[in-house]
């Protein structure tokens, strides 16, 4: 981002979510060292009213280190571990550290009055700093209570903090993580914003809040003050993208390109990741045509797109029948490092047969081959089912001598296609030679492909329902 520093205030450490009943305690956790472990063992099982005395019969000196990890696993009970601080704070001056640990776990539980009881305290010993008020701006919100924490903001300077863009940044941010609120921070941001300039981390947040929430219309708005306010960057990335992210799962792919088209002449095109979530967005959607345009934009930025993403947009063309822009990808990948598999050929092969592109499944086929990337059984099957359809028998049976010679299995269905071709060609030695070199190879020919053999048979006089007969002999003695 342009200035890493207005980023929203890290929170104070936690092995576990605000969303969460329950938070970590010494059961659950590891590597703690003894004292620790005593300490925690003393809290979780004394009465309130004995746990100062029993701490002092430890004789256990409180180090700040050894304070941390007790309050850390310690959210769970906040009466003892406010008698733990207590005692603690006798022995040795707490740290800013442990001041701010206790407001957190005050706050998580909702205990607010005694959270402001500790604030006060902390300006007294002049340990407050703005990460405090940041654990307050969270707390409040995940409570619901989000004119509360306007309301801590506005007290800032009371308590000697600076509200800048900082706290500006982590109040919108504490705001915009909670379901469905952005507009409850776009409201402070409205009105905060005269006094102190937001800044692209301001914009950032709210464009990432109407990103969860699929707001399209606020995104526009949003991002076109932004553009008004701080103009272009590749540094505010986290702001494009989160407007891109919008408009692409809003159905507003049109918007989404011509964005595009704009950061690209700005030198701001978002980086790969963007490209490939968006990608995935239009697979689902089924979009090819934005999909074309957006790898465009990509490939042309001078991004370069992996192996998933070319099977990716290959997988969707290919489904759309664009054969031509299947081809072009697919030559276009070895200039980029990404060397189609067995997924990229299997993807075009399949498009070659559902438009029944005799020609170029054949050509397809030996160069799938010659790379050493066979078609599936499944595609095999439907290959040899459509060239006999369009009167090419020749590369079917070469289909089905390939699956033999290279043991593709299961090839039953395959097996089945072929005999059911002969049939239909009324190829009759041919259907008689192949059908008995099956049954010797253990190969099952169904049923329904002996009854079609049969007519096909029957209906060309004695000798060959003689050749028929011979089959169904050779073909029920396989069964035994």
């Amino acid at each position: 981002m342009a200035a890493a520093s207005t980023r929203p205030v890290p929170p104070i450490p936690q092995s576990q979510s605000q969303s969460q009943s329950r938070f970590p305690t010494h059961l659950t956790a590891t590597d703690l060292s003894p004292q620790v472990r005593i300490l925690c063992e003393i809290l979780s099982t004394s009465p309130v009213h004995e746990v100062e005395a029993r701490l002092s019969s430890t004789q256990i000196q409180p180090e700040p280190e050894t304070v941390h990890q007790v309050l850390k696993l310690s959210y769970n009970s906040p009466s003892v571990a406010a008698k733990f601080f207590r005692w603690a704070g006798l022995a040795r001056k707490h740290t800013g550290y442990s001041w701010n640990l206790m407001v957190d776990l005050l706050g998580k539980n909702k205990l607010f009055e005694p959270m402001w009881d500790a604030i006060r305290s902390m300006k007294q010993e002049g340990v407050l700093t703005l990460t405090t008020f940041v654990s307050v701006f969270e707390n409040y919100c995940v409570a619901g209570r989000f004119d509360e924490a306007v309301m801590t903001f506005d007290v800032l300077e009371r308590y000697g903090i600076q509200p800048d863009i900082v706290a500006v940044n982590s109040l919108l941010s504490a705001m915009c993580r909670e379901e469905n609120k952005t507009s409850k921070a776009l409201e402070f941001f409205e009105r905060i914003k005269a006094t102190i300039p937001p800044d692209a981390d301001s914009f950032a947040i709210l464009l990432e809040g109407w990103e969860k929430e699929g707001n399209v219309v606020k995104a526009k708005h949003t991002f076109g003050e932004m553009v008004i306010r701080v103009g272009w960057s590749p540094q505010y990335m986290f702001a494009y993208d989160a407007l891109l992210n919008t408009l692409v799962r809003g159905s507003q792919a049109d918007e989404a390109i011509k964005f595009l088209q704009v950061m690209k002449g700005k030198n701001c095109l978002p980086g790969l990741r963007f490209f490939s979530n968006a990608l995935d967005i239009f697979v689902k959607q089924n979009d090819s045509a934005h999909a074309i345009n957006l790898w465009g934009i990509m490939v042309g930025g001078g991004l370069v797109p992996n192996l998933i993403m070319y099977n990716a947009i290959i997988g969707l063309v290919s489904n759309n029948n664009d054969i031509d822009n299947a081809f072009r990808l697919l030559d276009e990948m070895v200039f980029h490092g990404a060397f189609p598999d067995s997924l990229t050929y299997n993807m075009i092969f399949e498009c070659l047969i559902k438009n029944r592109k005799v020609n170029e499944v054949g050509k397809f086929f030996i160069e799938m081959i010659k790379n050493e990337w066979p078609p599936n059984p499944p595609n095999f099957t439907a290959a040899i089912k459509m060239l006999f359809e369009c009167d090419d028998p020749e590369m079917a049976t070469e289909m089905w001598k390939y699956m033999v010679k290279n043991n593709i299995s299961p090839r039953d269905d395959s097996a089945n296609a072929v005999l059911i071709g002969f049939c239909d060609m009324v190829r009759l030695s041919d259907l008689k030679r192949f059908a008995e070199k099956m049954i010797d190879e253990r190969i099952i020919i169904y049923e329904s492909t002996m009854t079609k053999m049969k007519n096909v048979f029957y209906k060309e006089g004695r000798s060959a329902r003689d050749m028929y007969d011979q089959i169904l002999k050779k073909w029920k003695s396989s069964y035994l």
